[in-house]
Order: C-alpha cells, then sequence, then structure tokens
C-alpha cells in the first residue's frame, strides 16, 4: 500500500471562523497554524500547501495568562545600528491586538514559501464584524 500525496490542483479550501472572546492567545494561535497548515485533513502532506482560510473574530477580547501582560514584550529591529524597539504586551495587547495573534501564529508555521503563503489566509479582525460572508464560513468552537 502507498502512501497518499495530495497534489496542489486537488486541494479543496475551506473558510473557518473562530471567535477568539475569553481563549488563550497561544492556545488560539496553535489552533489557528493548524487549520492554516491543513493539518486538520486526513489527506495532509506537509510538502503541499494544503491549509484552509481562517477569520479571527474578536481578537481585542483575547486573554494572557499569568503575568504576560507586564512581562512579556515584543522585539524588532529596524534595521539601524542600536535601533532595537521593544513593546510590552499589555500595550499591544490594547493598540494592536490582531498583530499579537499574527505574531504568535507566524512563529508557529514555517519560515518558507508554505508558511508565508499560508500567513495570507489568515484574517483577523478586532470586532465582531468580517467582510467574508460570500464565502459561507464554518464557524469553529
Amino acid at each position: 500500500m502507498s502512501t497518499f500525496m495530495a497534489k496542489p490542483g486537488e486541494i479543496e479550501r475551506q473558510w473557518y471562523v473562530i471567535d477568539a472572546t475569553g481563549k488563550t492567545l497561544g492556545r488560539l494561535a496553535v489552533q489557528v497554524a493548524d487549520l492554516l497548515r491543513g493539518k486538520n485533513k486526513p489527506a495532509f502532506t506537509p510538502h503541499v500547501d494544503c491549509g484552509d482560510f481562517v477569520i479571527v473574530t474578536n481578537v481585542e477580547k483575547m486573554v494572557l495568562t499569568g503575568k504576560k501582560l507586564e512581562q512579556k514584550y515584543y522585539y524588532h529591529h529596524t534595521g539601524y545600528i542600536g535601533h532595537m524597539k521593544s513593546v510590552r504586551y499589555d500595550n499591544l495587547m490594547a493598540n494592536r491586538p490582531e498583530m499579537a495573534l499574527e505574531l504568535a501564529v507566524k512563529g508557529m508555521i514555517p519560515d518558507n514559501t508554505i508558511g508565508r503563503k499560508a500567513l495570507t489566509r489568515l484574517h483577523v479582525y478586532k470586532g465582531a464584524e468580517h467582510k467574508h460572508e460570500a464565502q459561507k464560513p464554518t464557524v469553529l468552537e
């Protein structure tokens, strides 16, 4: 018996909506990363992009456990000497909570062309409204 290998033309992508109200950032990011990669499908093939589209709503109502709001930082470098910037997660969650989820998901997918393509299928919204009703997304609990 041979192993099934999915081909790029045979992939059927679905749309999913996840409500982030009251969910922990990391646990939500794991769920989203698995859907973007296609690991929930029985025909998952590591070298083929077989993931789905994911819409995450209400990200301003996500929670971080423990003292992460005060102790966790997001660092980035501008490219100039000595220009390392840091943002505390309480500021990040207050001003740009969608960026916090995108960073968490980005760290959980591979750093290659498949991972970059998968990130384009992630749509994150602060509020409960999104503009993808025409795709008839499935609501995930």
